[in-house]
């Protein structure tokens, strides 16, 4: 039997929107783009703070209403459902801008202006990542992907329609916030603060895609306890290193049951939950058997899962094992949850935003996006945690994000802009001349 599929066919732009479309401007996101990464923004440095400044002059310079202030985050930490952080900083800075007037904005742009270290600098040309390198059809430095591309074609999509002369009827905002990369005390705060919107789109990296749901990600400590001695009589002892080997199996289990029937929406993904261990602090000299080893690692959270519920699936797995070792049972070992919670999110089944972003993504060139879910936290979920619909489309590869080689296609730079200028104008309408 022959199947037919039928499509309904986007709208098409009028001649307002062609004009907004046209009036995106490659050139000027790069420069915007190469002034954004020459802020070596890295999550609590002081490079945060001048990369919210700069955030903060450039939409006063587009005619938005700021709102730049100082966070306290030992005050903001003392909230029961606040996000964590893994960088250390007592102060932070949120900025939002807000085009017209006093209502409740029909639309939120939203992205991070912090960045993780670059790492080896001899992996970088020049030892310089804070340098914009524009080859052929890409551009590249730390940040560029994640996501200061994606902050530079939300302000090209403002310069666009500024250019255009066109007025929006209804406030379109644009939230900038520090501290996604370590637990997304930014967005936090800038909730915290009131700043709302009917609904918000991440700028966030998505290659070509629609991400409309996210897993979320905790941060794990095992401390496992040995009984040091000599090595020479090492039969003597216990090792936490050889302790800590045994539960490899355990974690690697734990994984394959949480993966074994996953969401439709991250089934395309290899492990859609990832569980790795990151870092391993063991021992203080070489003859000495081990008394103390130290794990840590990523643990990835199942969409519609609560943190709650995550933890303790993972103290239970531990519980269970250190119950039919001998030494764990007299020495169970310590889990806790150091740094950023990432919870999961995802947007309401069957809310309009994701017909909307499908259409602009099309009518601004570009074929029609795949909807997926994406196994990496961001702040979508903190904002759907709020009430506020969201999903994340924007430039650039999650692949090369805090790689040494990351980079943006300058097309997505201009794809992802022109896209946010039919969306602004779609859902806000126009002021007519």
């Amino acid at each position: 039997m022959r199947h037919t599929r039928h499509v309904t066919a986007a709208p098409i732009p009028s001649d307002l929107e062609r004009r907004a479309l046209d009036a995106v401007d490659a050139k000027s996101i790069l420069e915007d783009l190469r002034e954004l990464v020459a802020i070596p923004s890295v999550g609590g440095t002081v490079g945060e703070h001048d990369a919210q400044q700069w955030c903060a002059d450039k939409l006063a310079s587009l005619g938005y209403r700021v709102d730049h202030w100082r966070i306290d985050v030992r005050e903001l930490a003392e909230h029961d459902d606040f996000p964590g952080q893994e960088a250390d900083r007592d102060i932070a800075h949120g900025c939002v801008g807000v085009s017209g007037d006093g209502t409740e904005p029909a639309l939120v742009f939203c992205g991070h202006t912090d960045v993780v270290p670059p790492g080896d600098l001899d992996r970088w040309p020049n030892r310089d990542s804070y340098a914009l390198r524009v080859d052929g059809d890409t551009a590249a430095g730390r940040g560029t992907c994640d996501m200061k591309g994606g902050l530079a074609a939300i302000f090209g999509a403002l310069h666009a329609l500024r250019t255009a002369g066109i007025e929006l009827a209804r406030p379109l905002a644009v939230h900038t916030v520090v501290g996604e990369e370590d637990g997304g005390l930014g967005a936090f705060a800038t909730l915290r603060r009131g700043h709302r919107g009917a609904a918000c789109v991440l700028a966030e990296p998505s290659s070509g895609t629609i991400v409309t749901a996210n897993g979320g990600s905790l941060t794990f400590r095992l401390e496992i306890a040995g009984q040091g001695t000599h090595g020479s009589t090492r039969y003597r002892g216990v090792s936490a290193l050889d302790k800590l080997a045994g539960l490899l199996p355990v974690l690697r289990d734990l994984e394959a049951r949480r993966n074994a029937d996953p969401d439709p929406l991250v089934a395309h993904l290899e492990v859609p939950y990832p569980l790795s261990v990151g870092l391993v602090r063991v021992g203080d000299w070489a003859s000495t058997v081990p008394d103390l080893a130290i794990a840590e690692g990523r643990y990835g959270v199942r969409l519609d899962e609560s943190i709650a519920d995550a933890q303790a699936e993972f103290t239970d797995a531990i519980a269970r094992a250190c119950a039919v070792d001998p030494w764990l049972a007299e020495h169970p070992v310590r889990v806790s949850w150091p740094g950023g919670m990432f919870a999961s999110g995802r947007l309401p089944e069957g809310h309009p935003l994701l017909g909307e972003t499908r259409s602009a993504v099309v009518d601004a060139g570009a074929a029609e996006p795949a909807v997926v879910g994406a196994p990496y936290g961001t702040d979508l979920r903190l904002y759907a945690a709020a009430g506020i619909p969201t999903l994340q489309y924007g430039p650039g590869d999650v692949r090369c994000a805090h790689a040494h080689d990351e980079h943006v296609p300058i097309a997505e730079l201009e794809q992802a802009a022109r896209t946010y200028a039919l969306l602004a104008i779609r859902r806000c309408g126009v002021v007519q001349a």
